[in-house]
């Protein structure tokens, strides 16, 4: 009988009573278990703990203290996750990274804002030929050029009107570090926002209808780096002076926008940052998806511990000596600036490591350690991500395992449904 992905999320608190600690506190039990849920199927297998996802997405919501979050289907990918999830007071919509994909979902999720701009001139084309999806979906604008370009590709009196949300800056210019955050918007003050805001108010064929403002330097960066204490001190500094900052500066552009133009909604925040964004007056609502899968980017900070919900499979397939063994594939290596940090993390059998000088592969990844010494042929070894809906690009399905009782279900993953966005 298939699991009931929305039943289990819905259930008080997730699946495990509360003070019982989740199936992912006794690793060998854990990744046995998911090992024989998943063993008929071909590696590499990505596998997600349903008690985990569950674990992960209310504790989200305690973190929100109330305020809707948004679903960041970047570090999804995988629609039947994103149904369940939406299903689930307290989440509401679904923060897209492609317009393409923005107007896929919109055909059943009926809150979709784009995070980044598009020069998809056939994804604009079907955003303005289909009235249900122009009404659904929000396009991303942090410039007139990109609205000029909407238009180019159909006229304002040949469509729909777009849905538009402003980007706003979030990243801080330190005195002594310079720009600290990514490289998003260059719209970066009260003003500048306000004028931009007026361009779209004036413009035919665009309602303006929400902004966001994503403050990467806080939401996506750990402040408590395993074995580096003293980068950890500091990023924390950094951290509150750019909270503070922001606090400021955001709320100043908010209200100079709101004087102007009714908002449906202003997004910020990400996992991160979850407790600092609910306490900002001028948001309403919260971003985040790597907290439900739990990837190790996030094991590296002091606030929260997410469970590990998603991991990946793969095979031993030689032993080229005593000490090492051989993994067919494992180069699942996440966006960002190339670091050790962006590679997968080895998970169990425990005690394993990367060989320094091939690290993990596109098509093999030699482990060592005292662990791969009892490895065979055919065993496999389980990887966590260093980022989360990344792996959904190298499977065409996950498979959603119930721990507790070995109860396996797999579900197509975007790639499994046939699409590729990014």
């Amino acid at each position: 009988m298939p699991l009931d992905l929305a039943a289990e999320l819905a259930a008080p608190h997730g699946p495990q009573k509360d003070g019982e600690p989740g199936p992912w506190a006794d690793p060998a039990a854990y990744w046995t278990r998911m090992s024989e849920a998943t063993h008929d199927r071909s590696a590499p297998v990505v596998a997600l703990g349903v008690e985990a996802l569950a674990w992960n997405a209310h504790d989200l919501l305690r973190r929100a203290g109330g305020l809707p979050i948004r679903v960041a289907s970047k570090s999804i990918r995988v629609r039947g996750v994103l149904d369940a999830v939406l299903a689930l007071p307290g989440y509401r919509g679904v923060l897209a990274y492609t317009l393409a994909e923005a107007v896929w979902l919109s055909e059943t999720i009926d809150d979709v804002v784009v995070a980044y701009p598009s020069a998809d001139s056939a994804a604009i084309a079907a955003l303005a030929a289909d009235p249900r999806a122009a009404d659904r979906v929000a396009i991303m604008v942090d410039s007139e050029d990109q609205l000029d370009l909407v238009d180019a590709v159909v006229p304002p009196a040949a469509r729909p009107a777009i849905r538009v949300c402003l980007d706003f800056d979030a990243s801080w210019s330190a005195p002594a570090l310079g720009h600290v955050g990514v490289l998003r918007s260059p719209v970066s003050t009260p003003e500048g926002l306000r004028r931009l805001a007026e361009r779209v108010l004036a413009r035919p064929g665009f309602r303006l209808v929400g902004v966001m403002s994503y403050e990467a330097q806080i939401a996506g960066v750990g402040d408590a780096p395993r074995g580096r204490p003293a980068a950890g001190a500091l990023m924390r500094v950094v951290q509150r002076a750019s909270g503070a900052e922001l606090l400021e500066r955001r709320g100043r552009a908010i209200a100079a926008v709101r004087a102007i133009a009714d908002l449906e909604f202003v997004n910020g925040g990400g996992t991160g940052s979850i407790e600092r964004s609910a306490a900002d007056g001028s948001l309403t609502e919260i971003a985040a998806g790597s907290g439900l899968f739990g990837p190790h980017l996030f094991d590296h900070y002091r606030s929260f511990t997410p469970a590990p919900a998603v991991a990946f499979a793969l095979d031993v397939v030689r032993r080229p000596n005593g000490d090492t063994a051989t993994l067919l594939g494992g180069g699942w290596i996440a966006s960002g600036p190339p670091a050790a940090d962006r590679l997968p993390r080895v998970v169990w059998p425990e005690g394993l490591r990367f060989a320094s000088r091939e690290a993990a592969g596109e098509v093999q990844t030699p482990v060592i350690g005292e662990s791969a010494r009892g490895l065979r042929v055919g065993d496999r070894v389980w990887l966590r991500h260093t980022k989360s809906g990344e792996p959904m690009e190298h499977a065409i399905e996950t498979v959603a395992v119930r721990a507790n009782t070995g109860e396996a279900d797999p579900m197509p993953t975007y790639r499994g449904e046939g699409k590729c966005f990014l």
